[in-house]
């Protein structure tokens, strides 16, 4: 390439860029989505006596992720193109939680672990399942979850359950397995605040007939 080429491909750049054009095109942005549980919890009755901590689950990579993940083989990762959750997987497993929580009434408060509120109580959880698959019977996701319930002032654990759930999708489009892990995580939740009420509190956070129950703020 002579020295005359060099500059003319130089000013023609610069012109490019000067217009407001771009040499490489600009990527798709990938569309965001949440899980949207499809069923309203029931209310639990009198609460716990405690406020209610519900900390980010635990997990590895890729489950740390904000990518929606499928496992074709049980050795192999692989993430739908052009589409992500609105945080990480964990971030949005602990939001379910805490919103199925709250609309149950289970306990007088619950918050997440970026609140600096005091709580009597932790839900400590490892995310170990998060994703799609497709066995023979057809396409599903798996949410597991292992959940230890701490009462903070004494580090004693209360009771401790792994939950699996496995929801079935109608189809492999990104809009079906999304709307599968939405069936999941209802089933999720009412499980979590099933087991969590049958803890071992200590005696002044059981639920008691003769005390008032809390609004949430």
């Amino acid at each position: 390439m002579t020295l005359r080429s060099i500059r003319n491909l130089t000013f023609l750049l610069g012109a490019a860029l000067t217009s407001g054009c771009t040499v490489f095109p600009n990527p798709e942005p990938p569309r965001v989505m949440d899980l949207a549980v499809v069923r309203a919890v029931t209310a639990a009755g009198q609460p716990v006596m405690a406020s209610l901590r519900v900390d980010t689950p635990y997990a590895s990579e890729p489950l740390a992720g904000s990518r929606i993940l499928a496992k074709p083989t049980p050795s192999e990762f692989r993430a739908y193109e052009g589409t992500r959750w609105r945080d990480t997987g964990p971030v949005v497993v602990r939001d379910t939680l805490v919103n199925s929580l709250r609309q149950s009434g289970a306990y007088t408060n619950v918050i997440t672990d970026t609140n600096p509120a005091q709580a009597e109580l932790t839900l400590v959880t490892e995310l170990s399942a998060f994703h799609s698959e497709t066995p023979e019977s057809g396409p599903q996701v798996v949410i597991e979850l292992h959940l230890q319930m701490i009462h903070n002032r004494s580090r004693a654990r209360l009771c401790t359950r792994s939950v699996r759930v496995v929801a079935p999708a109608s189809g492999t489009s990104v809009d079906q397995i999304v709307e599968a892990f939405g069936a999941a995580g209802s089933d999720l939740a009412t499980r979590v605040i099933d087991w969590a009420r049958t803890c071992d509190y200590p005696s002044d956070l059981r639920p008691s007939q003769g005390k008032d129950q809390p609004t949430q703020p």
